[in-house]
Formats: structure tokens, sequence, C-alpha cells
């Protein structure tokens, strides 16, 4: 006998095929049927009559390290039918923390219970409190390079010395026998940006010849974009390693229309080594308020501020003309904090998001009081606006970008597809009514239109409502 049955839906199975109507027998957290099963026997029915059955969505690019610690009574991630996250990207993840570290500024706004900050002094500690907190979603965990430096370096203005370069490889070897599946690096960052190339490649030879995979945010988004393409792209050549090139962007007015060279330049690398994309479905980037992103931005609005904290969610540009103050000067004023910036094209949104090599990531900052929508809204804003209002994209491609591509890019057996065999992770939805509903204004809404999901073959969202949220599993890179 099923455990469950979902029938009557049609079946988008993850690899880019055309939907075709199909039910799906789920036994033991793992679909062992897929086809006519209507007489078949099940101690659960889901009626998938007028909706879309998909793998559950992966989410490639979070900051979800505490998240995934957390049980919120809303889940941003399963409401949107996601459920897996890969965590620590951008350089930074919460292991291994040196112990007198500050918060990172991706998460400052973390909450504690204890009173002090969370310390893990190796991988190995977090993913021991991450099966403890039995998560909400799977998790595949990068180390962050970033983190690493501070671990292993008490002067961050500079290179890492051969000393300090070991300690980083060693912790890194540390973090992937306790189960991360790779590396991300944050140069664009204060605490990183003295780090060289060759840095970067001394510290990810452990990942060598697949090892791991390497996810980076390049040094620079803006005017020198190709340099900071080609500085990735040769890290990745270095190690031969697989090669994530984060949320693909063009930042500044002078730089719209510039992806139709920086796509050519990865494809054409691509010809010679592992290399894919991801991106976010908006034109407003969001991270850490710096000063010297105003000038490129046509607006910016503020997530938090420690100095100001009523300052979250409102325009700087607004807050400085009713001050009389330069945008750039007030910015200045208030850090630290966080910042939404208005700087990208829809024509270079939508020429990246379309692109073959491209997956789909939130980006989002879980712990920002006023966060940019994409926290709550990307997976269900690409299927409703870039899907059924703009038809940028067909269905069965959006999926395959949101499930079969990227576990078959970060190695993630047995998800992304719904067949034989594979993990029961399985999104329904409504194709003519997702949508999402989150947006700058009013940034933590619930989206509509993803109707169920399962996690592990245990029903997480029914009928649009939360359920059961603690069926999520560490994930292991399987190297292919």
């Amino acid at each position: 006998m099923l455990d469950i049955l979902i029938h009557g839906g049609q079946l988008i199975d993850g690899t880019g095929a055309p939907r075709r109507l199909a039910d799906v027998g789920i036994r033991g957290g793992t679909v062992v049927a897929v086809g006519d099963l209507q007489t078949q026997a099940a101690h659960r029915r889901i009626d998938a009559q007028g909706l879309i059955v998909a793998p559950g969505f992966i989410d490639c690019h979070t900051h979800d390290d505490l998240l995934l610690l957390e049980h919120p009574a809303a889940h941003p991630k399963l409401l949107q039918g996601v459920t897996t996250v890969v965590s620590g990207n951008c350089g930074v993840s919460l292991a291994p923390a040196a112990p007198d570290a500050p918060p990172s500024l991706l998460s400052a706004n973390a909450p504690d219970p204890t009173g002090s900050p969370r310390r893990h002094p190796t991988m190995a500690a977090y993913m021991a409190e991450l099966r403890a907190a039995q998560p909400a979603v799977n998790a595949a965990v990068l180390v962050g390079h970033t983190t690493l430096r501070q671990h292993a370096m008490d002067d961050l203005d500079r290179a890492a010395n051969a000393d300090e370069t070991v300690r980083m490889q060693a912790a890194l070897q540390e973090a992937l026998d306790a189960g991360a599946i790779g590396l991300s690096t944050g140069v664009y960052y204060p605490l990183a940006r003295a780090a060289t190339t060759q840095e970067l490649i001394d510290v990810a030879e452990p990942l060598r010849d697949g090892a791991g995979l390497i996810t980076m945010h390049i040094r620079d988004e803006g005017d020198a974009i190709d340099e900071a393409l080609r500085e990735a792209l040769a890290v990745g050549r270095a190690v031969n390693a697989p090669l994530v090139l984060s949320h693909h962007k063009l930042i500044g007015s002078a730089n719209h229309g510039g992806s139709v060279r920086t796509l050519a330049l990865v494809e054409q690398a691509a010809r010679s080594q592992s290399v894919c994309m991801d991106c976010y479905p908006y034109v407003a980037s969001s991270t850490m308020l710096l000063p010297a992103r105003v000038a490129s931005s046509t607006d910016v609005r503020i997530t938090w501020s420690k100095v100001e904290p009523e300052a979250a969610g409102r325009s700087l540009f607004t807050m400085a003309a009713e001050r009389g103050m330069d945008p750039t000067t007030l910015a200045a004023q208030l850090v630290p904090g966080g910042a939404i910036y208005f700087a990208m094209s829809d024509e270079d949104v939508d020429r990246i998001l379309a692109h073959p090599l491209v997956m789909i990531g939130s980006d989002g900052l879980p712990h920002d009081p006023v966060p940019h929508p994409r926290l709550w809204g990307t997976f269900p804003r690409v299927l409703g606006h870039y899907v059924r209002q703009r038809r940028l994209l067909a269905l069965e491609a959006a999926v395959h970008k949101m499930t079969g591509l990227t576990a078959r890019r970060f190695g993630l057996a047995a998800r992304g597809e719904l067949r034989v065999g594979a993990a029961a992770d399985v999104t329904l939805f409504d194709a003519e009514q997702v949508l999402d509903g989150a947006t700058f204004d009013l940034p933590v809404a619930a989206p509509c239109g993803i109707r169920w999901v399962l996690v592990n073959g245990r029903i997480a969202v029914e009928e649009g409502r939360q359920a059961d949220d603690r069926a999520g599993q560490i994930l292991r890179r399987v190297p292919v």
C-alpha cells in the first residue's frame, strides 16, 4: 500500500520534458510509482485535478543558515514550494566561527534566544545542531571563505600568508568531511576584498577535481564585471571544480544591456569548464548598507540600521531630501545597516533569467526587519509574473531551472526530478493562480497558488496552509 497517492494532476517532472497526465505514488519518503495509479490503495490520497505536480523547488542561493535552526510560524520557503535550500553563500557561513568574530552584517539582526551569539567552532558542530533542530526543509551547506578568513587570520586587510592558507584549507577539509558541499566566496565585501586570486585558488585546493563546488559572489558587478568574471572562472579552472556564479546581474545604468556580453563570456567558458549561474527575478538587489552603492542606484530602501532603527522600510533618497542632505552622506551615517538597491534593468534580468545556464535562487536575508520581497516571493514570481503573465519562459523550462537543473549542478542526488527512486519532495501549484504576494512595500506576505508541499514524503503545506514543518534532511553532494 502507498503512503500517499497524488492523482489527477499534470506532471512536470523537472527534466524540462513536456507536462503529462500522471499520478505519483509515495512510500517511505520515496517516489515508488509514476503513471496511472488510480486503482492502487493508499493511506492518503491527494486530488491534484487542475494542478501542476512538480518536484519540490530548490533555492540554490540562500542565507538561511540560522533560519534552518528555527521554526517560524509561517515559513518563507515552504510556502513558496521550496523543499531544499543551499545555505552559506557569499562567503558567509555559521561555521567555523572564530570565538571573537562579530556577527556577520548579513545576519546581524538574527534574534538570539540565548542572549549570546551562536558559535559553531567547526562545521561538524553546526551540522549536529542542525540535525537536532529537525529543519523544515532539506539543507545543502556551503562553508564561507570570509568565515574561514576570520577563523584563521588576525588581520583581514591583507592577503593570507602561507600558514593562514594552510589553516583555511584544513578548516575547509573539515567542513567537507562533515557534510558541506563546497566553498562560497564574497570578495565583493570588505572582510574578503584583500584576498588575491591566488589566495582563493590556494584555499580552494581541497575542492580539486570536483571534491566540492565553488559558488562565487564576484568582486564587481558593475564597471569591472568582465574582469571579475574572468577571475572567478580562473579560480574554478585552477582547481577543476564546478563553479556557480552567484546572482548574476549588472549594476548601474552605464552597464545596462551588458548581459549580452557577460553571458557570452560565460558561454565561452562553459565549453571547457563546469560553470553555471543563478539569479533572482527582481531589478533590485539587497545587502549591507554600502555608501559606495548609492550613486549607481535610482532608489535605495533601508532594510535595517543599528543607528536609526526607525529608518527600516524607508527610502534613503526621501529621507535625504527631508533632511537637506546628500544621500551618500546620509547612508554613511546610518551604517551599520542593510539596504535594497534599485540599480538593474528589466532587459538584463529578462535575458539572464531566460538563459539555459541560469538557475533560480532567492538570496533573501531572513532576519532583516524589512526584507527584500525575494525572501517570500522569488519562486511564485517566476511562475506567475515571468511565465504566465510575461511568457518569458515555458512553464516546463521554469520548473527545470528550479529543480532538475539545480540538483544536477549541485550534485544533489535523487532530488529535482519526479521519477521512481527519487526522494518524495513534491510541490503542487495552480499554474493559473500562482503569484508572489510580497512587494517592496509589503515584503512579508505569502504567495498564492502553492497548494501542497511534501518534504521527504511528509506533508509540509496542505491546501496552502503550513502543516508539518520538521521533515528536512541534510544533503551531501554526489559528484557527477
